[in-house]
């Protein structure tokens, strides 16, 4: 985790997952580390941790089971569609096009 990269923590740990799910590093029905577990390895506040798994439940790229921790379940496809979509925000806000530009340059894409 890098306090400068220009993106939070838990950005940065969902970064790092979406990665690993879509390189196939991590496959559906792997188990990830518990967010206690995560959280001391990484030297992060727990709710850092917390906040990053809800986010990757949320897209179903993983699912939390309360006393069963966060279980890979997307395929690599998913995952990597999401990475690109973030990368596609950041270089955005890079060059200073809101999502709202974003997205009218996307619908006249399709």
């Amino acid at each position: 985790m890098d306090p400068d990269l220009g993106a939070t923590l838990h950005e940065q740990i969902t970064g790092v997952v979406r990665r690993a799910i879509s390189e196939g590093s991590l496959a559906p029905g792997e188990r990830l580390p518990t967010a206690r577990e995560l959280a001391k390895r990484l030297q992060v506040n727990l709710n850092t941790v917390l906040r990053a798994y809800r986010e990757l439940a949320n897209e179903e790229l993983i699912e939390l089971r309360r006393g069963h921790g966060a279980t890979v379940l997307a395929e690599p496809d998913l995952a990597r569609l999401y990475r690109l979509a973030d990368e596609l925000l950041a270089e955005a806000a890079r060059m200073g096009v809101t999502r709202g530009e974003l997205a009218a340059l996307l619908a006249r894409r399709s």
